[in-house]
């Protein structure tokens, strides 16, 4: 690195400056995605920002303004004096390419940060006062911000807008089996949700051994082996072993007990092997991490997605996280959890589902909203919370003896849909959820 000169590009920075100066109105076509820092020579640097003081006092933008402004602020002589703003002016002939120019000024920026950031990291890498997992996460969350801040965003005329979104609803119509959304394998939720949305946050509610996690895990097998949809499962309450077992007694069809004793008949071992196959082949991955924090669960969510493309990610469940601030108190920890979960579907484009504990008092009654355990919070992060519940009577009878048992799913919030009630059916000898024979029963 000693003796190199960081990238830049001198040419297009007095262009840049050179087509304002010309055309006043060319700076609203650039200043959604160049700032004054994104210039190399400092002179520049000082320039635009004098541009912007003037663009944002609504005056006129001219050489005459321009060295007015750069007096004023005892600044023209650091900007080069009069006479290097007078030659911006004779470096381009028109501001029809000011655009280009300036993503030029851009992309040398980029590089630069880049670069910076590099060097940063490298230091970092060698203060062993820092935990290293901490350091990885900033690695990991200023490389996304540079990725963020490279992305152009702007306003888009309503006919634009209005022709691709009737393209989808023709798309709509004639693929009337898809949904919008990722489809959980259960018609009537996803009829009722559309599929699990990209960039939401959606919470599964119950009381302990009402099926959370059954449900989790039937869904995310529904996701990877049946729809081959890459999907990311974080346990916190049980280990990696103790979930497969699940997965591989509900795809076997062989009751959970069985596989747990061992105490299997040769005519298993054929739909054992099966389904360890399917499941072999499903784009499913897997952490078990006891306690995990929510730093680490982060960068692993971010790495499933870019390495692996995984397009839902399950956290079972949101209360065993750890917050970074574990002096706060445990309702201010998960509000913290709660948003970061929000923030992380949002980041990476991608459904999160969490699975929560309700309150005790919701024994033998229908969960609300405010039952939530813990925090306030994540009903309000929550773009969908579904709760699953059960009569006491039935909550008390459910062993493996019994073949199905009726649950109520009730979609208690939904964004930007309707909430009601369905009922599925849980199968306690295989720990899974099936579509129940009869119809289900909505309301509002």
């Amino acid at each position: 690195m000693v003796g190199r000169v960081p990238p830049h590009n001198l040419e297009a920075e007095t262009a840049t400056l050179g087509a304002v100066l010309l055309d006043s109105s060319a700076l609203t076509r650039v200043i959604d995605f160049i700032r004054a820092d994104d210039f190399y020579r400092q002179s520049n640097r000082i320039i635009f920002d004098a541009i912007v003081r003037l663009w944002d006092r609504n005056e006129s933008i001219d050489l005459i303004t321009l060295t007015n402004e750069l007096t004023a602020a005892g600044e023209l002589e650091r900007a080069g004096g009069a006479a290097y703003i007078s030659s911006l002016t004779t470096e381009v002939p028109t501001s029809a390419n000011v655009e280009y120019y300036a993503q030029i000024v851009q992309q040398s920026s980029l590089r630069r940060n880049l670069i910076r950031l590099a060097a940063e990291l490298t230091e970092r890498g060698y203060d062993e006062s820092t935990p290293t997992r901490r350091v990885l996460e900033d690695a990991e969350q200023r490389i996304f911000d540079l990725t963020e801040t490279n992305q152009t965003h702007s306003f888009l005329p309503a006919r634009d807008v209005v022709k691709r979104t009737v393209a989808a609803i023709e798309k709509l119509y004639h693929n009337q089996d898809d949904y919008t959304g990722i489809p959980t394998g259960f018609p009537d939720l996803d009829n009722m949700t559309s599929g699990f949305q990209d960039s939401e946050f959606i919470v599964i509610g119950a009381r302990p051994s009402v099926g959370k996690t059954a449900l989790a895990l039937t869904m995310a097998a529904n996701m990877s082996i049946q729809q081959q949809i890459p999907v990311g499962f974080f346990t916190l309450e049980m280990s990696d072993m103790a979930l497969m077992q699940r997965l591989v007694a509900a795809e076997a069809k062989i009751g959970s007990q069985t596989i747990r004793t061992g105490m299997l008949r040769p005519s298993d071992f054929a739909s054992l092997t099966s389904a360890a196959g399917r499941i072999y082949e499903a784009p499913l991955w897997i952490s078990d991490t006891p306690g995990m924090r929510l730093l680490d669960l982060r960068a692993q969510a971010r790495r499933m997605v870019s390495q692996h493309g995984v397009r839902i990610i399950f956290v079972d469940y949101i209360t065993l996280i750890t917050s970074e601030n574990v002096d706060l108190p445990r309702h201010e920890q998960i509000a913290e959890v709660s948003r970061s979960l929000k923030a992380l579907a949002r980041e990476l484009n991608v459904p999160v589902v969490a699975l929560s504990q309700v309150t005790r008092d919701t024994e033998g009654k229908r969960p609300l909203l405010s039952n939530i355990r813990e925090s306030g919070s994540i009903e309000q992060d929550a773009d969908v919370v579904v709760f699953l519940h059960r009569e006491r009577n039935v909550e008390r009878d459910t062993t493996e003896t019994m073949n199905v048992v009726e649950t109520e799913v009730i979609v208690a919030k939904q964004r930007n849909g309707p909430v009601g009630t369905i009922r599925l059916a849980f199968v306690p000898k295989f720990a899974k959820f099936e579509i129940l024979a009869h119809d289900s029963v909505y309301g509002e």
